[in-house]
């Protein structure tokens, strides 16, 4: 089986112009088609007018799970994953450090053609200190034994690409690229990243570089093609 997976910080839909655009957004993503969207950085506020994450959802066609970390204003503010696929379990993992801006994780399952899945999306913390031990955390949620493939997927907001964080997560997913993101206008960092195991699952990794993209936020759409069947 095979799918298309996103992986997007929307920068609450602030593009370069500075206008805040959730219709430029949803025509990205309408552009990419894919079966799973992970987004960070996305407002959600059921029952008024300005709703982002349900904006999304409707114009991509498919279901919002929010994974909300903090209010922002009269909004709840964070993750969130959108799908195409039925999906089995939602779990919510903190990740907060104390101090420092609220951080979770989701842990989404599905069984996909009878391939268990997990999809675990995030959006680490500033500090480097604070990233190594969200990472220390994220590691103890991924759970083989209950899961035929494993994806982690967000903005991990890591610059060195030597750091302690990079290097736990290349040893549990070992061989996967990475691609730059940000900025958008001119690419200089692997801020965003799409990681799968096993390995053979990941067939393709690429940003989505069109001109809408490169106006809608200030990072670029990282787009993972993947496999399933790989896993067997």
């Amino acid at each position: 089986m095979n799918i298309k997976l996103v992986s997007w910080n929307l920068h609450r839909c602030i593009g370069h112009d500075g206008q805040q655009s959730v219709e430029r957004c949803a025509a990205v993503l309408q552009e990419i088609n894919a079966d799973l969207i992970i987004l960070q950085e996305v407002e959600s506020c059921p029952g008024h007018e300005f709703d982002a994450l349900n904006h999304l959802a409707q114009a991509t066609q498919c279901t919002a799970l929010a994974g909300n970390t903090m209010k922002l204003g009269d909004s709840d503010y964070g993750n969130a994953v959108l799908t195409r696929l039925p999906y089995e379990d939602v779990r919510s993992h903190d990740l907060s450090v104390t101090g420092r801006e609220p951080r979770k994780a989701m842990d989404v399952s599905f069984t996909l053609d009878g391939i268990r899945l997990q999809l675990v999306a995030t959006h680490l913390g500033l500090r480097p200190s604070e990233r190594r031990e969200q990472v220390e955390r994220l590691l103890t949620i991924f759970n083989d034994n209950a899961h035929d493939v494993v994806i982690l997927a967000g903005d991990l907001n890591e610059w060195w690409l030597w750091g302690r964080p990079l290097r736990a997560l290349h040893s549990r997913f070992p061989d996967t690229p990475f691609r730059r993101t940000w900025p958008t206008k001119l690419p200089m960092l692997s801020l965003d990243r799409i990681w799968a195991a096993p390995r053979p699952v990941l067939k393709s990794l690429n940003t989505h570089r069109s001109p809408l993209a490169k106006q809608a936020s200030d990072h670029l759409p990282l787009v993972a093609e993947l496999d399933l069947n790989a896993a067997l």
